[in-house]
């Protein structure tokens, strides 16, 4: 819950934040950890602000 990425995720398609952080943090682990960091980083430059 570091930039509210994930909880913006699951906002827009209207899902629980639990479960898109979980899906983040399980797809992370899968691809070796730094694909998810970095896209996590860019998602937050990129998404707006609330």
């Amino acid at each position: 819950m570091i930039g509210g990425v994930c909880g913006g995720i699951a906002e827009y398609f209207d899902v629980d934040p639990t479960l898109v952080r979980v899906l983040w943090v399980l797809a992370s682990a899968v691809l070796a950890g730094f694909p998810g960091l970095l896209i996590y980083i860019i998602l937050l430059v990129i998404m707006p602000q609330r």
